[in-house]
Order: structure tokens, then sequence, then C-alpha cells
């Protein structure tokens, strides 16, 4: 763990703070570790989704109900 952390208090469901217990003993790291993997790969995914959304924006748009007409025109539904 890095010497630059801050310390914050996370309440977790019991049956997953057991897993997370297993997990680290398993991988000889300890729960801060798995967490802050766990959050880094959330907002990876998150920064993804924004940069994926930023490059479709100039495409067209059409409602939820154009859609369903299209797809129902088309015999898909």
């Amino acid at each position: 763990m890095s010497t630059l952390t801050k310390r914050s208090t996370v309440y977790f469901d019991p049956s997953i703070h057991s897993i997370l217990k297993v997990k680290a003993l398993e991988s000889s790291r300890s729960i801060s570790d798995l967490v802050n993997e766990a959050i880094r790969h959330e907002l990876s995914e998150d920064a993804e989704d924004l940069e994926s959304f930023e490059q479709r924006a100039s495409e067209p748009s059409i409602s939820f109900e154009e859609l369903v007409i299209g797809l129902k025109a088309d015999g898909k539904i």
C-alpha cells in the first residue's frame, strides 16, 4: 500500500466482508488493496463509457417510440 493513503470507514454487508477476508488471505493482499483495485476498475469503466458518449455525441438520436415503430416495421418485434 502506498504511503500516501487516506483512511475511510466503509460498512460492508457481512457476507461481502467474509468473502473479502477469504480473498485477501488467499491472495496475500489486504482488504484495502482489493477494494482499491475494484474501485479503480469501476472508475476505469466509467471513463470508457464517458469517452464512448463523447465519440457518439454527433450521432442522430431517436425517441423510444420511433425505435419501437421501426422494429415493428422491420418485423423484429
